[in-house]
């Protein structure tokens, strides 16, 4: 009985420690930006205008993760074509850049989503 025990010690700790080991870290956060925001130019003018915002995350990562960009909100100016492009750059164990990007004569005021950052198994 005392070897079983044992064995059965060791088996539940090595799944402990495995499990650790190839665990993942998620953060998942939610992000809006509006025009009078410091910076924020999609709402004026016409041609290709950029907001690029830095993002820091709440815990910084063991390794780089793999992060997502959703869009859950825009107002845009019924006047004009809606054109909106989003991107992660910059992407490092600290944080990234969140890239909000419109072109032609669209107007946006506003907009808004959720970021996540998944990190893999630790290497």
């Amino acid at each position: 009985m005392k070897k079983l025990s044992m064995v059965l010690f060791f088996f539940v700790l090595f799944c402990a420690l495995g499990s650790m080991a190839y665990s993942q870290e998620m953060q998942i956060v939610p992000f809006s930006f509006a025009a009078g925001s410091e910076g924020y130019s999609l709402d004026k003018g016409s041609g290709d205008r950029t907001l690029s915002v830095e993002i820091t995350f709440p815990k910084p990562f063991e390794v780089k993760p793999d992060v997502v960009l959703s869009l859950n909100s825009v107002d845009s100016d019924k006047g004009a074509n809606l054109r909106i492009a989003m991107k992660a750059i910059s992407i490092s164990r600290d944080g990234f850049t969140i890239q909000i990007k419109t072109w032609g004569d669209s107007k946006i005021n506003s907009v808004g989503g959720y970021w996540m950052a998944v990190s893999g198994p630790k290497k």
